[in-house]
């Protein structure tokens, strides 16, 4: 395929963005400073990096719990996400929602989602929404392979080509749900398959392959753009660290490992660019890169935990006058 020089060295930095500061996480996390549940989107980077940007800034996007990387695509403040790591309340969730529940509705980035298959339904009304209005926005959501085997898939599916909504499914298919690989939980392993007995256009992709995943969302969000109705797309991926910072990883060998990471994203651009003749100063990405994380991290540091009497705010409601939560 076709690359620019513009282009590979955007889809370069964002990747080394989303690759670096994960890394600095699991750092952070075996010290002692992030808590709770992690999921690193190592390997994947590509997805984020080249279809997130392919949305309008209007246009509601919506995740999973390994949402790191598209919260920064989508342009969350690193400094933001840090924070919310952190459990501060200068993070975009106030230091509440942590690694899985990121959050920003300035940049319409309407969370990950904790629960497998939670935001499929969601989207599916941000999308009805929409074409009730009648705009032309489109409603982007990722999930991971697992998802498509828990009812809420189905339903999301069905009624959204039923109603031909302006809605972008994403599936990542990374090949394993948790520890589980995706021929021991789902009897047809064909996910577009599943996708077009919906009648809706069902389409696979190499994740791994950043130029690839810009021109099928481009092509996807265009279509839902002009009303046609949905798009599946199955970007092929696969994570390098384990499903979690808890998973001890017995579920697949290091061989099959190893031999997905001579797939990596990241080299995979720069081989493209190099056979083009394209020069890449990643020396100069990495620096800024490094230097945007340091910067992150010490604000996250800085941060304040949320006090003690306000940790019932935003928990109950007021019912008004009469001074009883509902």
């Amino acid at each position: 395929m076709t690359l620019s020089a513009d282009d590979a060295a955007t889809w370069l930095h964002q990747m080394l963005r989303i690759r670096r500061f994960e890394e600095r996480c699991a750092e952070l996390y075996g010290a002692g400073k992030i808590r709770g549940f992690l999921h690193l989107y190592i390997g994947e980077e590509a997805i984020a990096a080249a279809a997130v940007p392919e949305l309008r800034a209007d246009d509601h996007l919506l995740c999973t719990y390994r949402e790191h990387g598209h919260a920064l695509a989508r342009g969350v403040s690193m400094r933001s996400v840090m924070a919310e790591m952190f459990g501060r309340q200068e993070g975009c969730s106030h230091g509440r929602g942590g690694s899985m529940h990121l959050f920003d509705v300035s940049r319409r980035f309407f969370g990950g989602n904790a629960i497998v298959a939670g935001a499929l339904p969601m989207a599916a009304g941000f999308a009805l929404a929409d074409q009730l209005l009648g705009n032309d926005r489109v409603t982007a959501c990722f999930f991971g392979e697992g998802a498509m085997a828990e009812g809420e898939f189905h339903e999301t599916a069905n009624l959204a080509a039923l109603w031909h909504l302006p809605l972008l499914l994403m599936c990542e298919n990374n090949l394993y749900a948790m520890g589980t690989s995706l021929a021991r939980s789902e009897s047809s392993t064909d996910l577009c398959a599943k996708a077009r007995s919906y009648n809706m256009e069902a389409i696979a992709v190499n994740g791994m392959n950043v130029s690839a995943v810009s021109a099928a969302a481009r092509h996807a969000l265009a279509h839902a753009r002009a009303r046609k109705g949905p798009v599946f797309l199955e970007l092929r991926t696969y994570r390098f660290r384990a499903h979690s910072m808890f998973d001890p990883e017995l579920y697949r060998s290091k061989a099959e490992v190893d031999t997905w990471k001579q797939h990596d994203p990241i080299d995979t651009l720069m081989a493209h660019a190099t056979s083009l003749g394209l020069r890449l100063d990643r020396a100069a990405l990495e620096a800024r890169v490094q230097t945007e994380i340091d910067d992150a991290v010490a604000f996250a540091e800085a941060g304040t935990l949320e006090p003690l009497q306000d940790l019932t705010r935003h928990v109950l409601a007021d019912a008004g006058a009469s001074g009883m939560p509902c």
